[in-house]
């Protein structure tokens, strides 16, 4: 894993560029009902931690391919309480999705 400095603004651990969390929030908003995965009855709000590790993981592991990486991002994501209600089987292809929206704009 690259070592860098450690943002606590950013939330996951440390990072080797800068992510603006608030434009993929805005993104993520206005394109979150758009997706396959996506559940009628569920909010934004429910997605919004898995779009948000997913981003975060791109800047991570930046240069790794998700199939690499995707075993460890589980690990993390089940380490952390504060991912919100969602379990991997349910946000797994959001985080991939907010992972695909950052490596594909390298």
């Amino acid at each position: 894993m690259p070592n860098g400095d450690v943002n606590p603004t950013q939330g996951f651990g440390a990072t080797n560029r800068q992510l603006d969390l608030d434009a993929e929030e805005r993104y993520w908003r206005d394109h979150w009902l758009e997706r396959p995965y996506a559940v009628a009855d569920r909010r934004f709000e429910y997605y919004w931690p898995a779009y948000r590790f997913g981003a975060e993981c791109a800047v991570r592991y930046e240069g790794r391919r998700w199939g690499d990486i995707e075993d460890e991002a589980r690990l993390e994501w089940d380490r952390e309480e504060h991912r919100g209600g969602g379990t991997w089987e349910h946000m797994k292809e959001a985080v991939r999705d907010a992972w695909d929206r950052i490596t594909h704009r390298r």
